[in-house]
């Protein structure tokens, strides 16, 4: 299977389908183009597999019977495309016979086309919401220069690749995206980072059922090319049976017009193993529920090979997002924690854990896509940290691929692969591999989008060679690391410090008392410093004024003292204090690490006391890991860059000048 874009061609069909979606504006607002322009190339795409399905079986009937006449070759046709091909129309028309006829009937000639689908063609045109969108083009006088664009575009499977066909699909999603203000939150997967997650994950060749799960599948790219993937490895015509036989694929996606694409790209496989789904893979599915939710509860469902990329910083809670449904799993599949609501990627690889085998049964493997804040985001405690832990404590996580940056469509950001696995092999318990493969890429010929650099074949193989080699002990890269999970954990320590003055002694400070002067006020400010605590406090009796010292030591009853303090209710007109000067910070300490021998290393003053969290944080700091130090540039090179600087700019200048 070739991995390789034809851009020339991609961007020329790219180029003049964005031109037919420019050319609704006036007419459509600009959210609106997608579901004008996506709609009309997929039927012409399944046009275009049913055209070319009837050519040849009319040539197989040919052969057979070569006196057979036209009408009867027609209806012979006709007859076996509803009864065997993978998808029907029952009409004889097409886009360009619609056009071709009176244009007086172009919208009922139309619209009986696409009634004559199908019934599972008619399910992608439904979710489409296409039949609403037609009258809206009738009525803005489009349906004519839409067909003549389209009636003979060829767009079959025989000229455009599923993934040429699966870039321009998310090519136009993006430019749709931008036009219409909104974030996509989606970044399309460059086929060579799905290659390597396949392999990665070491799908074998099947001799027995075997499943692939996404819950963000997208256009199905993901699954495609997972199956795509073991139909080139299988040598043999048997390998390639079992392939079709005995691997299933299995989807779900949020959006109706992601769904759409992808069931339309399975029909023209004809791919019978493949199942996917419209609905929130994140929360239950409840028959009474506005939206569809998990069609596959890990109740019913497990799978041995899962892989995704779930989409970066979706937000799942607050008023936009899905916070009361997704928390009915909160005591069975989130129970390890909750993350941030503005970032749901977490709860996409919990829904994958959730739906993992038992050992006891194989096992499950995992090749997930995140961006980096799932490594280290929340503090000790927190969502996100206790998510990690508990992936981390149940030895889950095998590795961090680090891959380098713009390498996606629509983000120029670092990403990472995570690979994890329920059946760890022996030595590879209670360890975690890092892999640093930033370095792992070209540049791309001609830039699309945000891509500006590619993994070829060397670069998948660097990485993959670095994960099947990087546990033995005599292997040796410095950009492969193996660390023990531990490594990973930290105790965040509350600490009370005394600091010091100007001379170097432990400091004592006089400032107003910002606080109302009560009881309850000089119980906590006694409970933090647990020493005295002196104030100044200027009184105000009918007209005369004082200024009285009040002390309070950690043994005195601050009630009866401040009551007879106050006995004839003055006013209080200002307080000042002395106290010592405490300092409380947080500190994070390495697990492992001595708690004592850190602070009186780390602060050098006197520890008034420190408290330590209940459970362990967990982050991971890739970066931190592979730092390596660049020294500055010398002095004297900095400034002759300077130099050569300024007299550039004093060109320009000149330049302008004149």
């Amino acid at each position: 299977m070739s991995l390789a874009l034809n851009k020339p061609k991609l961007d020329n069909l790219t180029g003049d389908i964005w031109k037919s979606a420019e050319r609704l504006r006036g007419k459509f607002k600009a959210y609106e183009y997608q579901s004008v322009i996506l709609p009309i190339i997929v039927i012409r795409r399944l046009e275009c597999v049913l055209i070319r399905w009837r050519e040849e079986k009319a040539a197989e009937v040919k052969a057979k019977r070569p006196n057979i006449t036209d009408k009867e070759l027609a209806k012979l046709v006709k007859g076996l495309e509803t009864n065997t091909a993978p998808f029907a129309n029952k009409t004889d028309l097409t886009l360009q016979k619609v056009f071709e006829e009176d244009h007086a009937l172009l919208e009922e000639n139309f619209r009986a086309y696409i009634n004559g689908f199908s019934k599972n063609v008619d399910d992608i045109i439904e979710h489409f919401n296409y039949r609403a969108t037609i009258g809206q083009v009738v009525k803005n006088n489009r349906l004519a220069p839409i067909l003549n664009q389209y009636k003979d575009l060829e767009l079959g499977p025989d000229r455009l690749s599923p993934l040429e066909m699966g870039y321009v699909y998310e090519e136009l999603l993006r430019r749709f995206s931008e036009q219409s203000g909104e974030e996509a939150g989606e970044h399309f997967t460059p086929r060579e980072v799905i290659r390597l997650m396949v392999e990665l994950l070491d799908i074998p060749i099947p001799e027995r059922h075997i499943s692939i799960y996404d819950p963000a599948c997208g256009t199905g790219g993901m699954l495609s090319v997972a199956k795509e993937h073991l139909l080139d490895r299988a040598e043999t015509v048997e390998q390639k049976t079992n392939v079709e036989k005995f691997v299933t694929v299995h989807g779900q996606e949020l959006s109706p017009t992601n769904y759409a694409i992808c069931q339309a790209d399975l029909l023209i496989k004809n791919d019978q193993q493949a199942r996917v789904f419209l609905g929130n893979s994140l929360v239950p599915h409840e028959m009474h529920s506005k939206e569809p939710g998990d069609q596959l509860p890990e109740s019913r469902f497990s799978f041995d090979f899962m892989l995704s990329n779930p989409p970066f910083g979706v937000t799942w809670g607050g008023k936009d997002g899905y916070e009361t449904e997704a928390k009915k799993l909160q005591k069975t599949r989130y129970r390890a924690g909750m993350p941030r609501s503005n970032d749901g990627a977490l709860l996409f690889l919990q829904t994958m854990l959730a739906k993992m085998k038992e050992p006891a049964k194989g096992g499950s493997r995992i090749a997930i896509i995140f961006n980096g804040s799932p490594l280290s985001n929340g503090d000790c405690g927190s969502g996100e940290s206790e998510i990690r832990r508990w992936i981390l404590e149940n030895d889950w996580l095998c590795a961090v691929v680090m891959l380098p940056d713009q390498l996606f469509y629509n983000t120029g950001i670092f990403t990472y692969i995570w690979l994890l696995r329920n059946e760890k092999p022996v030595g590879h318990q209670g360890q975690v591999m890092l892999i640093d493969a930033r370095q792992q890429y070209e540049k791309e010929p001609k830039s699309f989008g945000n891509k500006r650099n590619r993994m070829i074949d060397s670069h998948r193989a660097w990485v993959e060679n670095s994960y099947r080699h990087g546990w033995k002990a005599d292997f040796s890269d410095e950009h492969v690391k193996i660390f023990n999970r531990e490594d990973f954990a930290f105790r965040k320590v509350s600490v009370v410090f005394w600091q010091f003055d100007a001379n170097d002694q432990p400091a004592i400070i006089t400032e107003p008392f910002e606080k109302t002067f009560t009881v309850a006020n000089l119980k906590k400010e006694m409970e933090f410093y647990e020493s005295d605590l002196t104030f100044n406090l200027r009184l105000k009796t009918g007209q005369n004024e004082k200024t009285t010292t009040f002390t309070l030591g950690p043994k005195d009853n601050i009630k009866s003292r401040y009551e007879k303090l106050l006995a004839d209710k003055p006013e209080i007109l200002a307080v000042e204090w002395a106290h010592r000067h405490y300092v409380k910070d947080d500190e994070y300490i390495p697990f492992g690490e001595n708690i004592e021998e850190f602070l009186v290393r780390e602060i050098a003053r006197p520890i008034i006391r420190w408290h330590d969290s209940p459970q362990l944080g967990y982050e991971i700091l890739p970066n931190k890991y592979f730092y390596r130090y660049q020294p500055p540039l010398p002095a004297k090179e900095l400034l002759a860059e300077f130099w050569k600087l300024e007299k550039e700019a004093e060109k320009l200048l000149a330049g302008l000048a004149q």
